[in-house]
């Protein structure tokens, strides 16, 4: 199922990814091999692209006393030597959600990783190899990195548990695939989804947060307040009635049924709807 999964969505999010017209990208190049490309967002921040899974992407945050590693790709070796050449801070990894082009093969290079308790019920069909131990993460804490702070935002949709991280100061944050890149999967609820986008866009609102970079970066496609709030409004006019979902040309596991507008996509199936 696993592999079913990753080759399903590698199908889906590479077409999204054609569709955003690739990859451009204003940071400048620190780090790159066959597996990864690491750029540098700002002075402590940096962002990896794989290419299994259509740029899935991994994000290094630095304070001055520590530092996270923002998810794990599909199969990035030597991700943690690589990141550990990148920051001198000792490191420490925090998932988005479970999925495996998010939890891939490095994650058995750290002995435990930091997740939202609600995706646990993935862990068994997406983690099965991983023996370190998985700690649990609270919504509103924070994760203080030494003169740098990231807030713990659950914003579930796209799975149970996913989870977005937040620089309240810096304005910005990382949502992994909770808003979708522009091209959203929801194996939840759409009222799950829609409760999430309005949280976020008040959240956005009230502090200012700029964008949110995603968990497939293009260089041009990070999460904007509009953009959360048209996926909300996109999922709120399926439940109201007032869109229908279109069935998909090539459905993506079982989410046969997609809503377009905004530049953006929303797959699902019927058992979102209830």
């Amino acid at each position: 199922m696993k592999k079913i999964l990753v080759s399903c969505m590698m199908a889906f999010i590479s077409m999204a990814a054609l569709a955003q017209g690739g990859g451009k990208y204003s940071e400048k190049v620190v780090f790159q091999n066959d597996d990864v490309i690491f750029r540098q967002i700002d002075e402590h921040t940096w962002e990896g692209n794989g290419h299994l899974m259509a740029n899935e992407t991994v994000y290094i945050v630095e304070g001055n006393d520590k530092a996270v590693l923002i998810d794990a790709g599909t199969n990035i070796p030597g991700l943690r030597k690589i990141a550990e050449g990148i920051t001198s801070k000792p490191l420490t990894l925090i998932v988005t959600h479970v999925h495996p082009d998010h939890t891939g093969a490095a994650i058995n290079d750290f002995p435990y990783l930091y997740m939202n308790a609600a995706d646990m019920v993935g862990v068994p069909e997406f983690m099965p190899e991983y023996k370190g131990e998985k700690r649990f993460l609270k919504d509103g804490q924070v994760i203080d990195l030494g003169g740098r702070q990231l807030e713990v935002v659950f914003t579930p949709g796209h799975t149970p548990g996913s989870t977005t991280f937040v620089d309240k100061e810096n304005g910005y944050g990382f949502s992994g695939d909770s808003f979708g890149s522009g091209n959203l999967l929801v194996f939840t609820t759409l009222r799950t989804e829609v409760g999430t986008c309005n949280l976020m866009s008040a959240y956005m609102g009230k502090y200012g947060i700029n964008k949110l970079y995603p968990g497939h970066y293009y260089g041009v496609n990070a999460e904007t307040k509009k953009r959360v709030e048209d996926i909300g409004t996109l999922c709120s006019d399926v439940l109201t009635g007032k869109r229908k979902g279109e069935k998909a040309d090539k459905p993506t596991l079982d989410l046969d049924l997609v809503v377009t507008d905004f530049g953006a996509n929303v797959r699902f199936n019927n058992n979102a709807i209830k």
